[in-house]
């Protein structure tokens, strides 16, 4: 098992506003190793421990009202339908 996951979000964001609401709340996530977030690429890329779900980063980021384009987990490419929350 892996010691840590890299999730990959393509994220509409057009202002330095909106990276910073994503870097925001990526740096209140518990799990989170490390974060970029990227306005000039439109990315976040974050790492994080092995028991950080894809889902529950997906669901972090849409949180900021932001658009999730893509996303992929470990170099695999993910769905971007937040799951409905248990």
């Amino acid at each position: 098992m892996s010691a840590e996951h890299t999730y990959k979000f393509n994220v509409s964001m057009s202002c330095g506003g909106c990276s910073g609401a994503v870097n925001r709340v990526l740096g209140k996530l518990d799990g989170v190793k490390s974060y970029d977030v990227s306005l000039d690429t439109q990315t976040a890329t974050v790492v994080t421990e092995p028991t950080l779900a894809y889902e529950t980063v997906l669901r972090t980021i849409s949180k900021t009202g932001k658009k999730v384009n893509s996303g992929e987990a470990d170099g695999e490419t993910k769905s971007i339908d937040i799951p409905a929350a248990e």
